[in-house]
């Protein structure tokens, strides 16, 4: 256990803090801006004198400010990675129930749909936008580290590293840190020159290790994840007479049945913020080429931020728009409040 009680571990922070942002050592009148704690600068000397004798920070020169010791970067790496396992640890029982309810949610209002509508019907997997939430990196052998990268929505991603560097625990320490303090909420297009270039800084002589580590979420980010499409009703289209030519018919089911192609389709329109709303595409308008018969009216659920899915109706051009366009609009206000309670 350590010995600091909540007003010195606020004013640690506040030091690691700002000595990551600035890379200059920091004092009294810095911090009481700093915090929120309200204090004088002469209460917060004093605090920063008793973190002194502790061993937290040191104080490189006479009348200089303060910067963190090994001891000071040791406890803040040790509080960060509690609080963000504790954190990962108790969403972990929940997100694997609230998945299986999630996808035989996804499944009923598939079917639900295909009855109701007399047409066919799809349903997507949620996406997520990958923001970087976490990033721990460890040690496995000489050759190599484990990065192990949160992100928001809670998906955990773990990438091998050849290690460029020996790496003792002090620098693991400060690499852990300078990652989490420049990338944290940060997708794939905020992780620019300008944050990289700021990051090689701090890293030193491990500037070779950031590169690696940046190289890892970039090939994360690009990855697919288990993307699902849940059908229903495909042979509702044998209905329709202009639909039900054998060769448009096999060529439609089998569209249907292997989503390669609907797949393509729908992640792109998930990634348009344009196409959020519901969407009707008519004939020509679906690049889908089994599917230029066919009308496509397509909606966007939302689990919560950047959560994003799409549910779907295919019919023929003459399909009842205004039913349709009507229960997707209902789904959706029920989707919302299931959701919710899940």
């Amino acid at each position: 256990m350590h010995e600091l009680d909540d007003r010195k571990l606020k004013i640690l922070k506040a030091i690691i803090q700002n000595y990551l942002d600035t890379g200059e050592p920091v004092g009294s009148r810095t911090i009481s801006k700093y915090t929120d704690l309200n204090l004088s600068s002469a209460t917060i000397r004093n605090e920063m004198a008793d973190l002194e004798e502790l061993g937290y920070i040191l104080q490189p020169h006479t009348s200089a400010g303060r910067i963190p010791s090994d001891k000071g970067y040791r406890l803040y790496v040790d509080l960060l990675l509690e609080d963000k396992v504790k954190e990962v640890n108790d969403m972990k029982e929940m997100l694997i129930e609230k998945a299986d309810k999630l996808e035989n949610i996804l499944q009923q209002v598939a079917k639900l749909l295909a009855v109701n509508t007399n047409y066919t019907t799809m349903v997507t997997t949620p996406q997520y936008k990958k923001k970087v939430k976490f990033i721990q990196i460890t040690e496995i052998d000489e050759e190599h580290i484990l990065a192990v990268l949160v992100f928001e929505g809670n998906i955990i991603k773990n990438k091998i590293i050849p290690r460029s560097a020996s790496l003792n625990k002090e620098s693991m320490l400060k690499l852990n840190i300078i990652l989490n303090t420049f990338l944290q909420g940060l997708d794939l297009e905020a992780i620019n020159l300008p944050v990289i270039t700021q990051m090689r800084e701090q890293a030193g002589d491990y500037q070779a290790i950031i590169n690696d580590i940046l190289d890892a979420i970039m090939q994360v980010v690009s990855e697919e994840d288990d993307f699902k499409i849940y059908t229903s009703g495909a042979t509702n289209i044998l209905k329709y007479p202009e639909l039900s030519d054998r060769n448009k018919a096999s060529e439609l089911l089998y569209t249907l049945e292997e989503k390669k192609a609907l797949t393509e389709l729908i992640q792109t329109r998930i990634e348009d913020e344009d196409s959020r709303g519901i969407q009707v595409y008519i004939g020509n308008e679906t690049p889908v080429e089994s599917m230029k018969d066919c009308s496509v009216v397509t909606a966007t659920y939302e689990i919560e931020e950047g959560v994003y899915g799409k549910v779907g109706i295919i019919g023929p051009k003459r399909m009842d728009y205004e039913k349709v366009v009507s229960t997707l609009q209902s789904l959706m206000v029920q989707l919302d409040d299931i959701f919710r309670k899940t």
